[in-house]
């Protein structure tokens, strides 16, 4: 259903208007994804575009990215003149650039001056490293791609860095983990603005298989398990044990699926993946169960029940284990 905002707006409201920043050797997939979320978004089917997009720079022209494809770009000037129109989404993008680029005064006076002008401020992946550096992540929870995780936090100690979410919203800042989680960010702004409806229907476009909340991580133990077993000798037991998590699975289980000894197959599974086969599927059940916690409105003793811990009592030790918080604490802080 449209939302009763965006209804009420109906053809004549004005586009929002989206401006990304961009500089040397950003990922270009960083722009892209949000950008056409933004392009293509309507309030409602038929309604017109509910954005207007611009990339800027600081001296415009011509930008290069990680690939052979350069992007054009406008003066940011142009964006921070007092005629210039309302910037209603400032979107910094990321990329290897992200460093110097953060480090360089102009641009980080320039961004600081874009968002001055803006309703909401985000960035995609490293961008954010950019938003510290102008101060516009002081005091504010955010995430970068985790393999910036600890430049941010070790350059801009007040910010308050955390690891594991796609996305984050503080107040009218958003962050977002590495490159694609750009597109879940992209999405859950649209949603904010025009409604659940008008999300949905651009995930439909994207061929985007579903629509992620900001509390699931941007680790994956399934994509762990797959880069850890480039053979696929494990395969067939992962898919297996993904269907039966809410089933009671002894390592003699595993090792069955797998046609091997219960000793062999400890042996073996541990030495290809890092872990026990214990610990991967308890590491699993806890990854279900966050997603569950974050997307449904069941109970706890039902997630707990439906992951395989068997009570809630022994989902919450695991999440402890595992992420340091409670289940209870976790739906409290990532369920929309």
């Amino acid at each position: 259903m449209t939302s009763l905002y965006a209804k009420s707006l109906g053809d004549t409201a004005p586009p929002r208007h989206v401006v990304f920043v961009v500089y040397p050797d950003i990922v270009l997939l960083d722009l892209v994804g949000p950008l056409q979320v933004f392009t293509h978004a309507q309030a409602y089917q038929g309604s017109g575009p509910a954005y207007k997009t611009a990339v800027v720079s600081e001296a415009g022209g011509q930008v290069d990215t990680n690939t052979v494809l350069p992007i054009d770009s406008d003066p940011i000037a142009n964006w921070v003149s007092a005629d210039a129109p309302a910037i209603h989404t400032l979107v910094v993008i990321g990329g290897d650039g992200a460093v110097p680029a953060s480090r360089d005064r102009r641009i980080t006076d320039l961004v600081r001056q874009l968002a001055d002008r803006a309703t909401r401020v985000s960035s995609v992946c490293s961008g954010a490293l950019v938003l510290a550096a102008a101060g516009l992540l002081d005091g504010r929870r955010a995430v970068t791609h985790w393999e910036d995780c600890d430049a941010l936090e070790q350059g801009y100690p007040k910010v308050q860095v955390e690891v594991d979410p796609i996305f984050i919203k503080d107040g009218h800042v958003w962050t977002s983990a590495g490159i694609t989680a750009g597109i879940d960010m992209a999405l859950a702004m649209v949603e904010e603005d025009l409604g659940k409806a008008s999300a949905m229907a651009m995930a439909r476009s994207l061929v985007t298989p579903m629509v992620r909340s900001g509390g699931q991580s941007q680790f994956s133990q399934a994509l762990h398990q797959q880069s850890r077993d480039v053979g696929g000798r494990f395969a067939q037991l992962h898919a297996w044990i993904a269907q039966n998590l809410h089933r009671t699975v002894r390592v003699e289980d595993m090792a069955e699926v797998c046609n091997m000894s219960g000793r062999s197959f400890s042996r073996r599974y541990t030495a290809t993946m890092g872990q026990s086969p214990a610990k991967a599927l308890e590491v699993l059940r806890v990854e279900r169960g966050r997603d569950l916690l974050a997307t449904t409105d069941k109970s706890i003793q039902t997630i707990a029940v439906d992951c395989g811990f068997l009570d809630d009592e022994r989902m919450r030790r695991a999440f402890l284990r595992h992420l340091n918080t409670s289940p209870s604490m976790y739906r409290k802080q990532f369920q929309p």
